[in-house]
């Protein structure tokens, strides 16, 4: 009686804290270019009772008895499917359809990578993020240029006053990684990269090495699907309020224990 109350413990605390993922989910479920999290589990170390395979007397047990301690979160694995896109007309907006991340350069001189791709200019008329990152590569548009236009190869191409045909002034890439599972998110839509990830691998839209296409005038949605959020937000709970109860039936089996004459 005592382990179940110990592992119904733990199956609470991690329901919570899977509800707490989920909630997260569904506060950035407008959040450009968010991707989702999943909260995996694992069951924790058993007690061997009777081993399997062991030997008793002149047989070898087919199947031993073993006590399950409990669970525990594990990972919180990052979902990357390809959010939708709405259009917006602004010709700085661009928008990822596949595999990559725009690069941009945090204060501190460290490289940052985001599939948000609501760019701005600032007072110098590079290209920055919206808080003012700087993209990567650097992106200058001449101040008088009358229109932009952004392939979906990412060639940055500005038409001067006067000219026709307007003039190439920036590549934008992309960047991919071995594992993009273990990028480590720290806020405003910006994820580095860790041992977990492997280093950035960059390369040109289109590329033929997975690298996606940009699509102008567009942003991605979050990938966050607020029905299937709602499902396990309600298993959750369900999970929990069952570890609860089992908690209370181990408590009134003990109390019955204790009350026991002796």
């Amino acid at each position: 009686m005592i382990r179940a109350l110990y592992t119904a413990a733990s199956g609470m605390e991690a329901q919570q804290l899977d509800l707490d993922t989920i909630a997260n989910n569904l506060a950035n479920s407008a959040t450009t270019g968010f991707q989702g999290r999943r909260l995996d589990f694992q069951d924790m170390i058993y007690q061997n009772m009777v081993t399997p395979g062991a030997a008793q007397s002149q047989q070898t047990v087919a199947a031993g008895l073993q006590v399950g301690l409990g669970t525990r979160s594990s990972a919180t694995e990052i979902i990357q499917t390809q959010g939708t896109l709405t259009q917006t007309s602004n010709p700085l907006d661009v928008a990822i359809q596949g595999m990559g991340y725009f690069a941009a350069t945090l204060p501190d001189g460290t490289m940052a990578y985001t599939r948000d791709g609501s760019f701005h200019l600032d007072n110098q008329g590079n290209l920055v993020t919206a808080d003012g990152n700087m993209v990567q590569p650097q992106i200058t548009i001449p101040p008088n240029a009358t229109s932009i236009t952004i392939t979906r190869y990412g060639v940055v191409n500005a038409t001067l006053p006067g000219q026709t045909n307007p003039q190439q002034v920036g590549q934008l890439q992309l960047a991919t990684f071995p594992n993009p599972g273990g990028l480590n998110s720290i806020g405003n839509n910006l994820l580095t990269p860790t041992l977990s990830s492997g280093s950035a691998i960059t390369g040109n839209p289109g590329d033929q090495n997975g690298f996606g296409t940009l699509q102008q005038g567009y942003l991605e949605n979050s990938n966050v699907d607020v029905v299937s959020e709602f499902v396990q937000m309600i298993l959750a709970q369900r999970a929990f309020e069952s570890n609860s109860k089992v908690i209370r039936a181990a408590d009134e089996m003990y109390s019955e224990v204790n009350n026991l004459p002796k």
